[in-house]
This record gives structure tokens, C-alpha cells and sequence, in this order.
């Protein structure tokens, strides 16, 4: 089972309406009605609650569990794989949805955090699988994460939680009926364990540890006696190093390691490795030959490795034994999308597949492995049937040279009917919209993307870069964009812009940027640090300056963060944060800006985006949005709707895109709008007066981040 500690990582009033009017600067021109344009796929469609999703099985595989809406908010449903129209909801959760959840051991009780309004303490709780009772397993605002369940402990589950130190959670046992807790691991920093292993009978076996240089070392801890070091690996190799999950023999284990094999052979993708406790020898299973490998087959019985999926392009699944090749060939067959496995009983006779391309929204269908007839595939559901008709259009992957010669591998969405000839051309440019993905260490892929189907079906080519330092491309990739913060990351997404340009794909002068977290720090930079790049851009939770950032970093972050960003202890450092933080260069700013954040955020500071609000104010090219009740994300659909309403008007002034009516899209939202308010119809009931800046505390001593998890990347799944 993997285990993972910590994770990771948002003047008057004449000025704010009277102004807002020029909020976009000159309009663009509007769009020619073309009748054979595709009609509008809703909002609704493609950002609501998905109908259903995440299911995932019960351990004896009778059982699915999954989220839907009830009155209109996501929660845990359950039915049986004998009775599939008979499903019923489990939890009433009435104002934030239940985002992710997983089986106790026993089947017994589903497990689900919640945390306040997105603070990012997340509180554990259970729910009795048969009576819908639920019950608190972990205290309010503290933050949880569920590291392991296992059989042969099934009235518990462990986690990580950080009540006593809020920077180096420890390793707790929870009895699921009582509450009660053990600390099985006592974490403790500077030098604390960032993730652990558990092995069969809920025992800490393996950890890995942050060393002060930036590297991590990879621990054992046997039952008995001391813990010792069963190898290091380098800032260098730190963050593609992942723990996976202890073999039932206990004495190997599974991880992903770029370091292996070092220093006699030079390794620079991410390799799956088999590690043999008692001796740290590493034996590599598998690896790609131009990207790391990304997912994982676990036999739930032996805990080994069984197959492993690839990715630069596109997903690539590789064998490791027969059984496995027949299930690979047996899904290529049957699904026409890509396919991922999220969930197996505990005698894997039932999978749960989940498929889905760039023009097919997720499907999940169950997967009977031994049944009398041999293999069968049985459809579940389809996550957002609304779109089974809807006009979607297919996603190119294209590689883009930078200007020093570097490959960036991007996905390109074109407009229905703009392609005539099929070679991911359009006849004539279009407007575009550059999407930065968060992270930064993290990548965009090949799939179903609402974003881009959305702009598109909007009138927009749609761009998607994965610039270095994302994840998936090698160490040496993700390694360059060290201290490339608004500097040569930022020159790959311009470079990306101005490919578009030279290939026709875009006109020149009508390319916006759009993006969230480090995305969102990218518009800010673009906009700032080259303010004749982008025609506007909108910026979602933004960590604006880099020294707050690492202010409200976890310290046990900070040692890979002051090495990847700049170092807040240096002189040196200090300035380059100062140069490199667009809030205090926002001021530069001549592009219409879109700037929102949710207040609960805890990685970000209030100050930081009143003072950029602020500097853009006096030009009258903003629209301020704060949503009260949201954090890093916006969970509400009520309010995720309202912001894209927002964000579509946006772009349709900016660019002249096709713009859906506002409608129903504010009903429910919690939003306090400070400027721009009369650019949307509906927006001015939700306006205040200008945020005044919060003072922010001087420039000198660390740093600010709202950044991935620098030790072991990944995330939850997505809601659908």
C-alpha cells in the first residue's frame, strides 16, 4: 500500500464600475455567426457535479461505491453489482461535496475527508456502509490524509495527522469503531520522514527521509531493532523518487527511482524498482525509453508488480507477465479510448476500468476477470451523459522547440470545423488561449480535458505546454526549470505562443493566458514581465509573491523549495525572489486582467493579491473576484460555475469568442466582486467597495510557495 505524509502544496467606487467598463480595454471585434458552428456545450455540461463517479470496489467485490449528487451536492452512494439499478446514497453532505473516500478492509464503513471551506485540514470520518451512520474519526481542524487499510488489521485505519506538529505529521492508528489512536510513528523535523510504507499487518516498514541538502534517504525500520539507511539519493533525483507499496513477503518493496544505478550508469527517467530490504539492492522492472513511468498494476494478493503504463504522448501500458498481457489486449480491444484500473477486489477477480479520450468524457465499467465465459465488460456509468452527444473535438499532441532547442510536449484542440483537411491546422488563425498547468511539477496529458473542449467549442485553439520543470520527462527536465521562475518558464509558454503564431494556428495579437496556482502565477508573470505578449489574461490563486510563498510553506519543504525557486537565507536569493515575484512588478501591467482567488486559501495571503489588484486598478483593466467559502479550489459547483461565467464573458470581449448567457450561473454563489462587476450581467449584486491592500511583511527573511509536494508527486483523482 502506498502511504503518504504531508502533501502537498490562492480607490473607490467610481473606480471599481465606472472604470470596470474598460475593464477589457478596446473589445474585440465580434465574431461572424457561422451556422454551421457547433452549438453550445453548457458550462453545466462540462463543470457541474459529474451524474456519477469514482467508483471504487468493495473489498469482496460485491459492492460499488461512488460519488453523485444528492440535492444537488456530491456524496457517497453505494449499490450492489447484483442489483445495479438499486443504488442509494450513504452520506448528506449539504454544502461541500465529498471529493474522494475509500473502503475500510472489512467493507464495513466507507472512509471520507472533509476539510473547512478549503483550509486543507482535513478531517477524517466513517460511515457505516449499511446504516449511513457517520461518525468523526480524527479532530477539526487538524489535517488527515489516509495512508493504508489492510485485512489483517480491519478495524482500523492509519493516517497521518499533525496535531502535535503541524509541520511533521505523525503515523496514527485509528480503531474505526471507537476512535481511538496509537502513534505507530512519531515524526519529529528537521530531518523527518516525508512519506512511509505499511506493510500487511499495518506495520511502519520502509519511510523516506528529507536530508538537508535537499535529497532524501530511503529508511528501513524493521519490527525489531534500530532503523537504518538503505540509500540516498540526490536534490537532483528527489523529487521522482516514490514509494509504492510493501510485497506480502515483507521483505522487498516497490518504488520509482531515477537514482538507481548511479553513479556507474547515468539514469534520467524514473524506472519501476523491486528493493530488497535486508540488502538495498535495487533490481529495475521496468522503465520507458523517452518518459518516467507513471502508473502501476498491483497484485492486491502478493503486492507485486504486474504491469506499468508510460507516458510521453500518450499512456502506454507494458506487461510484466501473461496474465497481464491478456488483460492489456483484452481492454485494447474492447475500449476505444485509453483505460486506467482505480479499483480491484481484494481477490481481483473485479476491476473497476476507467476509459476515456480527448472526444470521450469518462466511462467506468466493471470488469469481471474469471467469470465461467472468461473476460467480460459490463458498462457502469457514464460520468457526464450530457455530453455523450455533444460535438466534442479530438486533441493533437504536437512538440514544440524552444528557443534554446529544448522539446516541449503540448496538446493542441482546434475548433469544430476549423481542421477541413485534418492536419491539426486551422484554414484561417484563430484567437487563442494558453493554459499553464499548475504544479510546477506536474504535466499535462493526452485525454478528456473540459477546458479544452469548452474554449473550444467556444471559438478558441486551445494550447496546453508542458514547459520545463514539469513532471514525466526525466530529471533532467523537471531539473531545468530549477530557478527558472518567471524566466525561462516563462519564455517556453511565450515560445509556445509564437510556434501558434508561425504555424497559423493562432493570430497574432488575440492570444490570452489562463491558469490556476502556478499556472496563475504564469499569467501574472506574463502579463508583468512581458506586458505586450498577451492580449489579457485571468489568474486563479496565484501565489503572486514568492516570499510569502515560502513563508507558509511547510518547513520540511523549504529545503527543496529554496533550491528549485531561490533561497530566501541568501542575499542573492532574496533579490531574485524580489525580481521574480510579479507583485511587485504588477504595476508593468497593460493586459485586461482577471484575478480571483478563494479566501481560505492557505497558501496564499490576502495582501499579496489586494496589492496586485491595486496596481492594475489605476489602469482600469480588472476584474477582482474573492470567493469567501472556497480555497485553492472552487469545490462548490455553485461557485466554480460563476467563476467560469465570469471567465467566459472575459475571454468574449478579450478575444470574440461565442459566450454562453450568464442564466442560472450566479444562483447559490458566494462571491465578492471588487472590480469589473458591470462587464457580466447579473455580476453588480455580488460588488463591494476595492480591497485595500493588506500590508505584507517585508521582503528578507524566507519564502512563499504554493507548490506540489517536492518529495513524492501525484494527486488524489479528479472528482469524475
Amino acid at each position: 500500500m502506498v502511504s503518504k505524509i504531508g502533501t502537498l502544496w490562492a480607490g473607490a467606487v467610481a473606480l471599481a464600475l465606472g472604470l470596470a467598463v474598460a475593464a477589457c480595454g478596446e473589445r474585440a471585434r465580434a465574431p461572424v455567426p457561422d451556422p454551421a458552428a457547433p452549438d453550445l456545450i453548457t458550462r453545466a455540461a462540462l463543470f457541474g457535479e459529474p451524474a456519477r463517479g469514482a467508483g471504487q470496489l468493495s473489498p469482496r467485490g460485491d459492492r460499488i461505491a461512488f460519488l453523485a449528487p444528492r440535492d444537488g451536492v456530491t456524496n457517497i452512494w453505494v449499490l450492489s453489482v447484483d442489483a445495479m439499478d438499486e443504488a442509494r446514497p450513504l452520506t448528506d453532505e449539504r454544502a461541500r461535496g465529498v471529493t474522494n473516500f475509500r473502503w475500510s478492509a472489512d467493507g464495513a464503513t466507507l472512509l471520507f475527508l472533509q476539510d473547512n471551506s478549503g483550509d486543507e485540514n482535513a478531517r477524517l470520518y466513517g460511515v457505516d456502509a449499511t446504516t449511513g451512520v457517520v461518525r468523526p474519526l480524527t479532530p477539526a481542524g487538524v489535517r488527515a490524509e489516509i495512508l493504508g487499510v489492510s485485512q489483517s488489521d480491519p478495524d482500523a485505519v492509519i493516517v497521518s495527522l499533525n496535531d502535535r506538529d503541524r509541520g511533521w505529521p505523525d503515523v496514527v492508528r485509528i480503531e474505526l469503531a471507537t476512535g481511538a489512536r496509537s502513534v505507530l510513528l512519531r515524526n519529529a523535523g528537521p530531518r523527518g520522514y516525508v512519506s512511509v510504507l505499511l506493510d500487511r499487518d499495518n506495520a511502519v516498514r520502509v519511510g523516506m527521509r528529507a536530508l538537508a541538502d535537499g535529497g532524501v534517504e530511503v529508511v528501513a525500520m524493521p519490527p525489531r531493532g534500530r532503523a537504518r539507511t538503505l540509500f540516498a539519493a540526490s536534490f537532483e533525483d528527489a523529487m521522482s523518487m516514490r514509494l509504492i507499496g510493501m510485497e506480502a513477503d515483507g521483505a522487498h518493496f516497490l518504488m520509482l527511482d531515477s537514482s538507481v544505478g548511479q553513479p556507474d550508469a547515468a539514469r534520467d527517467r524514473t524506472a519501476l524498482v523491486r528493493v530488497d530490504i535486508a540488502t538495498g539492492e535495487r533490481i529495475v522492472l521496468g522503465e520507458g525509453e523517452r518518459s518516467e513511468v507513471v502508473d502501476v498494476w498491483i497484485d492486491p494478493a502478493t503486492g507485486a508488480a504486474e504491469a506499468f503504463a508510460t507516458e510521453y504522448l500518450r499512456r502506454e501500458w507494458r506487461a510484466l507477465n501473461s496474465d497481464s498481457q491478456a488483460d492489456i489486449e483484452f481492454l485494447d480491444r474492447s475500449l476505444t479510448g485509453d483505460f486506467s484500473v482505480v479499483s480491484r477486489s481484494a481477490d481481483d477477480t473485479r476491476w473497476i476500468v476507467l476509459e476515456e479520450s480527448p472526444t470521450t468524457p469518462r466511462r467506468s465499467y466493471l470488469f469481471d476477470r474469471a467469470g465461467p465465459a472468461g473476460r467480460r465488460l459490463t458498462s457502469l456509468f457514464s460520468h457526464r451523459p450530457d455530453l455523450q452527444q455533444a460535438a466534442l473535438q479530438p486533441m493533437t499532441p504536437v512538440e514544440i522547440v524552444a528557443r534554446d532547442g529544448v522539446s516541449l510536449v503540448s496538446y493542441l484542440t482546434l475548433p469544430g470545423g476549423a481542421d477541413a483537411n485534418g492536419d491539426a491546422r486551422p484554414e484561417q488563425p484563430l484567437p487563442l488561449v494558453l493554459l499553464p498547468h499548475d504544479g510546477p511539477w506536474a504535466r499535462d496529458s493526452y485525454g478528456f480535458d473540459a477546458m479544452h473542449q469548452w474554449l473550444a467549442n467556444r471559438g478558441y485553439a486551445v494550447l496546453s505546454v508542458n514547459y520545463r520543470g514539469s513532471a514525466g520527462f526525466g530529471k533532467a527536465f523537471l531539473n531545468a526549470g530549477n530557478g527558472e521562475w518567471g524566466a525561462a518558464i516563462q519564455n517556453d509558454l511565450a515560445d509556445a505562443a509564437q510556434w501558434a503564431v508561425a504555424q497559423r494556428v493562432a493570430e497574432e495579437g488575440r492570444v490570452a493566458i489562463v491558469g490556476s496556482g502556478f499556472g496563475g502565477y504564469a499569467v501574472l508573470s506574463g502579463l508583468a514581465f512581458t506586458p505586450d505578449q498577451y492580449r489579457c489574461g485571468a489568474s486563479f490563486a496565484a501565489p503572486a509573491n514568492l516570499f510569502s510563498m515560502l513563508d507558509l510553506a511547510p518547513a520540511w519543504q523549504r529545503d527543496q523549495l529554496y533550491r528549485r525557486v531561490a533561497d530566501a537565507r541568501t542575499e542573492a536569493g532574496r533579490q531574485l525572489l524580489r525580481v521574480r515575484s510579479p507583485v511587485f512588478h504588477a504595476g508593468r501591467v497593460r493586459s485586461p486582467l482577471l484575478l480571483a482567488y478563494g479566501a481560505r486559501d492557505p497558501r496564499l495571503s490576502r495582501g499579496e493579491t489586494d496589492q496586485v489588484a491595486q496596481a492594475v486598478r489605476l489602469r482600469g483593466m480588472l476584474t477582482y473576484l474573492v470567493f469567501p467559502d472556497e480555497g485553492r479550489e472552487l469545490i462548490r459547483p455553485q461557485d466554480r460555475l460563476s467563476y467560469l461565467a465570469v471567465l467566459e464573458h472575459f475571454l468574449g470581449d478579450c478575444l470574440g469568442g461565442r459566450v454562453e448567457p450568464v442564466g442560472a450561473a450566479f444562483e447559490g454563489a458566494a462571491i465578492n466582486v471588487y472590480d469589473g462587476a458591470v462587464n457580466v450581467p447579473g455580476l453588480s449584486a455580488f460588488s463591494r467597495r476595492p480591497a485595500q491592500a493588506a500590508p505584507q511583511p517585508a521582503p528578507q527573511e524566507t519564502g512563499e510557495d504554493g507548490a506540489e509536494n517536492a518529495i513524492e508527486p501525484g494527486a488524489e483523482d479528479e472528482l469524475d
